[in-house]
């Protein structure tokens, strides 16, 4: 088993994404986390993260950052990039010098996007609030999702939210084999000043290092 880059980039949105769902005795926080997100015009997470499986045994870490400006990002973990434009999705990895471009198809529910995610959770879970726990003086509220399907890949989730901020602060997740999955943000950063070329990529420039384009769509 190893540290899959789609499970932490899925994981990751859901930081942002499971904000947005309703719930009933836990709707007032979720609320205002998603009224805090949605007033940012856009976010940059540094992040840790952990896969543990014990009974394989397997513990296994990863770090990253990303950056989010309304339906684009750019990610950066485990040697390599992927930016998203809106329309194309471009995986950069220096180690192949290859680059692979694949079209973002709007009616694919396997292409998760931010903007997907806002909605992604609004149905199909319960909500409770769980613990609460002191981080360094921090009050984290852990909000447990639990998926309304007992058939689901997903046992449950616990979102950890900053009782002051209405940022998240970790998410541990937690699938039906008995792995877990848990992206802690080590920062939250809003509203940061973006170069207009940031979620633009440049062709050229990989071509004359060269690099290989590979065009899937």
């Amino acid at each position: 088993m190893t540290i899959n880059r789609n499970r932490i980039f899925l994981s990751l949105l859901m930081v942002l994404g499971v904000c947005f769902a309703q719930a009933q005795d836990a709707k007032t926080m979720l609320n205002e986390v998603s009224n805090k997100v949605r007033s940012y015009n856009n976010i940059t997470i540094d992040f840790k993260y952990n896969l543990h499986n014990a009974k394989e045994g397997v513990n296994q870490d990863a770090r990253g950052d990303v950056i989010l400006s309304g339906n684009k990002y750019l990610l950066n973990m485990m040697g390599s990039t992927t930016l998203f434009d809106g329309k194309k999705m471009y995986t950069i990895v220096p180690e192949d010098e290859e680059v692979t471009i694949s079209a973002y198809n709007p009616n694919d529910d396997r292409t998760i996007t931010p903007s997907k995610m806002l909605t992604f959770y609004e149905k199909g879970y319960t909500y409770k609030k769980d613990i609460v726990e002191n981080v360094k003086g921090r009050k984290i509220q852990f909000i447990r999702l639990t998926p309304i399907d007992s058939n689901a890949e997903i046992k449950d989730i616990l979102l950890g939210i900053d009782a002051q901020t209405k940022h998240i602060y970790k998410l541990i997740q937690t699938d039906a084999n008995g792995t877990k999955y848990t992206l802690t943000v080590n920062s939250f950063k809003t509203n940061q000043p973006l170069s207009n070329t940031l979620f633009t990529f440049d062709t050229a420039k990989y071509k004359n290092e060269g690099y290989y384009i590979n065009e899937l769509d």
